[in-house]
């Protein structure tokens, strides 16, 4: 009876102790008091302690120093981690900063605009990624405040107010921006991104490394900058709206510190139901067989100058007064032209190759057919025209623009898979030429582009 006694009582105690409740794992939110025990400062005041010169990591020491600023990033939908980015105001900001936290879940406790007080003493200042980041000196490093330490300098206060983006343009962005919230109005992805054929995610398509860089351009300047979305955000596999219309995100670099990117909380920062803003593309229809007539063809096999392919009556010139033209080269064995404004210090770099003459009097049904290769990818800056009265000089040539299939390649040179692009041109009549313009600029435009076997056919 003893020992039957003492198993019920084990039992109700195992049970006991399975309990769960409401405030089991919860978050610690309540508000300290706070004793400010020194003086307050700006964000810019203390973004103006580090030296771009030297570029040394600034560390705070006796310096009895606190500032305010206002949460505007969130770690909720996965885009940001380990990391709360602060501006000075809600409305109207003049500077923003980030700060590294050794820590999960920050949106429970510093949640979107909430005012937040931070201690500056033994923090350190520093710049990595293309921006300033606030956090703790490691060698020669700074990195994320470590979790016991994150009460010891970062206060949630009581105080929460709204957040209101702050209205610019895509040729508006600068340094002073970085790290604020900011809203971009009358834009759209890249047509190639939004391809009923090949819609792209945010940031799961094969091509994406770490992020997903996904073009976007100004409806009203055709101007272009970069949605940047984590590959390990909830909202990866989402595809892209198809509109134009704004977005609200965060101004900041790409990892690489090559240009600027817009990072945002949650796809709801995206306002895109708006007709699209495209070009009027040619349209001849949707014939892309074609036929056996062969009209051109050139695979590039046995040019290796720019004398070559004059011969060939190819026209390869830079109009930006530069140097940089389509260069031919060997990709995978394979003859190819390659264009880029990596390592050149053209900024623009508007390059034309335009191909002889082609006459479709005597043919019906025509369709022009090329490969294209993308790699170190940072936006899409290859477009493809077509004329019927070519003056010798792109610039003053009247062009229509084609919609070609232009690849979105990987950040790196890992990939050699060719896109291959069919277009309808059989309304045409007479003497056309083809116009390939690559219009990048170093440093932050750089992807760089093969283009092979560029063919029309038809019957």
């Amino acid at each position: 009876m003893k020992n039957r006694s003492l198993l019920m009582i084990v039992i109700v105690l195992l049970l006991c102790s399975c309990v769960k409740t409401d405030d089991y794992d919860s978050p610690d939110i309540s508000i300290p008091d706070i004793t400010i025990t020194g003086d307050l400062t700006s964000i810019m005041a203390v973004k103006g302690n580090f030296d771009p010169v030297t570029g040394q990591i600034y560390t705070f020491q006796n310096s009895e120093t606190w500032f305010e600023g206002y949460v505007i990033s969130s770690d909720a939908g996965g885009n940001f981690y380990k990391e709360i980015i602060l501006q000075d105001k809600p409305e109207d900001p003049t500077s923003g900063i980030q700060i590294l936290l050794d820590d999960n879940s920050l949106y429970e406790t510093f949640d979107i605009g909430r005012k937040v007080l931070v201690k500056l003493d033994g923090l350190s200042l520093g710049f990595n990624n293309g921006v300033l980041q606030l956090g703790i000196q490691n060698l020669g490093d700074v990195v994320a405040i470590p979790n016991a330490l994150i009460q010891d300098h970062v206060f949630r206060t009581e105080v929460k107010k709204d957040i209101k983006p702050l209205s610019v343009n895509i040729d508006d962005f600068s340094e002073e921006l970085k790290n604020l919230y900011i809203k971009i109005t009358n834009v759209q992805f890249d047509p190639n991104l939004v391809r009923t054929d090949n819609l792209y995610s945010f940031a799961s398509n094969t091509v994406d490394q770490y992020d997903g860089k996904r073009q976007l351009i100004s409806c009203e300047t055709g101007s272009t900058s970069i949605l940047s979305t984590s590959t390990f955000s909830d909202f990866k596999s989402l595809l892209l709206p198809t509109g134009s219309g704004s977005i609200e995100g965060i101004l900041t670099r790409d990892f690489y510190d090559e240009h600027y990117v817009v990072v945002i909380n949650t796809p709801d920062a995206l306002k895109m139901y708006e007709e699209r803003c495209d070009p009027i593309y040619l349209d001849c229809g949707n014939n892309l067989i074609g036929g056996t007539e062969i009209l051109l063809e050139e695979n590039f096999d046995g040019v290796t100058s720019n004398t070559t392919l004059n011969s060939r009556g190819w026209t390869n010139i830079n109009v930006s007064g530069g140097e940089k033209k389509f260069a031919p080269t060997l990709s995978a064995g394979n003859r190819v032209l390659r264009i880029s404004a990596y390592n050149t210090i053209e900024s623009p770099l508007e390059a034309w190759l335009v191909t002889p003459e082609i006459n479709l009097d005597e043919t019906n049904m025509e369709v022009l057919i090329f490969d294209m290769l993308s790699s170190y990818d940072n936006g899409l800056f290859m477009k493809v025209f077509i004329t019927s009265d070519f003056t010798g000089d792109p610039r003053t040539t009247h062009w229509t623009e084609l919609d070609a299939n232009i690849p979105l390649g990987p950040s790196g040179a890992n990939s050699n898979i060719f896109r291959e692009s069919k277009i309808d041109i059989s309304c045409l009549e007479g003497e056309v030429w083809i116009g390939f313009r690559y219009l990048g600029a170093a440093p932050d435009k750089t992807t760089t582009y093969d283009l092979d076997n560029i063919r029309v056919i038809g019957e």
